[in-house]
């Protein structure tokens, strides 16, 4: 193989190599019953630049949201959102009673102990998009934020 074919490889290679630009902890789904269908997933997002958490899927949902729960005024609410900011350096909770990711039309039931796959997508300012999998426990369902 020539050098400059053998570079083009090795730079083609490289390039496709991801670096998470956001450290995921302690991620986790909540467990569900039978006939539920839609569930929360849950984790702390540090991003390592500013960015936006824009959406997330997952193999096991036919949708995937992300939404708030929030007070307005004696009643609390849940509703999608378009992103949660995440600011370069800062911890971001998704949390019980707060920013989550929604699973819904679960394909089937969820039980403790189980891994479910999410991918999380991420905008910057610039409006390019990435994408981060994190494999998440599902814990048992009266189970809060770690």
């Amino acid at each position: 193989m020539s050098q400059p074919i053998a570079t083009l490889i090795l730079s083609l290679a490289l390039s496709g190599v991801a670096h998470a630009q956001v450290a995921v902890d302690a991620p986790w789904v909540r467990a569900t019953v039978p006939q539920q269908t839609a569930t929360g997933a849950f984790m702390r997002l540090t991003a390592s630049r500013d960015l936006r958490l824009i959406g997330a899927r997952s193999d096991i949902a036919q949708n995937t949201e992300v939404h708030e729960m929030a007070m307005q005024g004696q009643m609390m609410r849940m509703r999608e959102v378009a992103a949660v900011p995440l600011p370069r350096g800062q911890a971001v909770a998704l949390a019980p009673g707060g920013y989550h990711v929604m699973l819904i039309g679960l394909k089937r039931p969820l039980s403790a102990g189980e891994q479910v796959t999410l991918t999380l997508i991420f905008e910057d300012a610039g409006g390019k998009r990435s994408e981060q999998t994190v494999q998440a426990p599902v814990r048992p369902l009266g189970a809060g934020a770690p």
